[in-house]
């Protein structure tokens, strides 16, 4: 036999009853008396600390990068020479990566928020790391034409096109199904769970891609100068084990079930598409009769003419 109880979920199974959905699991026993039980490090309150150190992982790799492509390669420009590929991996760690996973934790950070508020800052997120994505593709692909290097030639660049382009695709969607009113509620609960599976799918999808682009800039680097790559290589190899160690921490807050956000019936019946109910109300005022109160217990009703007679309420 089982019990829901916004905003905890109430399971009882014989004499023992569960208390489910908060900080703490309440058991009632024999004697009628409630019994807390702490969820330990899985709980809702190590939340921050998990966000915290996605936040620190975040900014650290995309401060290498900089550091990587300014230190050993010259520093940034936009003139179609060696440095201006320097600012694609920079573009590509900072919005495919860091601002991507930003995107995503939102909905697990502003757990409280209004959904509508969360939804504005999830697509803005999406699209900034788009931005910066495609100035990253469009500088490499400029000193690619400029330097007469044939483009997308290497497993680097196919996984990473495809990546974006889903992304974009993604996005696009997104947009479509829950930010916009183009969709029922029944096709956006259809599309939620690929949504969600495939925004996890594309950050690790962006973070491979990222370490091929690490060990080919490496072997390159190591057929023009062997002698000063160990630190380099060194480096580079921090900052590969410090994305995955992201994408990872990310997927982990996503995962928990504990840290998803707490059910709001209010947003769930605010939700329901303008669409699904426009027929039922064109419905109720071509049907509608022409009311007009007389009295506080009497009510004349008119329909397309024909009266009726009024009624005591």
């Amino acid at each position: 036999m089982c019990f829901y109880v916004q905003p905890h979920i109430l399971w009882r199974a014989g004499r023992t009853h569960f208390l489910i959905g908060s900080s703490t699991t309440r058991r009632r026993n024999r004697s009628g008396v409630m019994e807390g039980i702490p969820l330990g490090w899985a709980g809702v309150r190590t939340l921050p600390w998990y966000v915290a150190a996605s936040q620190v992982l975040g900014v650290t790799c995309v401060v290498i990068t900089g550091v990587w492509m300014g230190h050993y390669y010259g520093g940034y420009a936009w003139d179609g020479s060696s440095q201006q590929f320097n600012v694609h991996p920079l573009c590509m760690v900072l919005g495919l990566v860091f601002l991507y996973g930003d995107g995503v934790l939102v909905y697990r950070v502003f757990r409280n928020e209004s959904k509508r508020s969360v939804k504005i800052l999830h697509a803005l997120l999406h699209m900034m790391a788009l931005i910066i994505s495609i100035v990253g593709l469009v500088a490499v692909f400029d000193y690619h034409n400029s330097a007469n290097i044939p483009n997308m030639y290497s497993l680097h660049s196919w996984c990473g096109m495809l990546t974006f382009v889903l992304f974009f695709l993604q996005w696009l969607l997104g947009l479509a199904f829950f930010l916009f009113p183009w969709a029922s509620t029944l096709l956006r609960s259809w599309y939620m769970p690929l949504h969600i599976f495939f925004g996890l799918v594309l950050l690790a999808m962006a973070v491979g891609s990222s370490l091929m682009g690490i060990t080919e800039k490496l072997l390159f680097s190591s057929q023009s100068s062997s002698s000063k790559l160990a630190p380099e290589a060194a480096l580079a190899n921090v900052l590969g084990l410090l994305l995955v160690c992201f994408v990872i921490l990310v997927g982990y807050v996503v995962s928990r079930e504990e840290f998803r956000r707490p059910p709001n019936p209010e947003e769930e019946a605010l939700s329901v598409h303008f669409n699904t109910l426009a027929p039922k109300l064109t419905l109720l005022s071509s049907s509608e009769p022409d009311c007009v109160l007389k009295t506080p217990a009497r009510n004349h009703c008119n329909h397309r003419g024909n009266e009726s007679p009024g009624f005591l309420s």
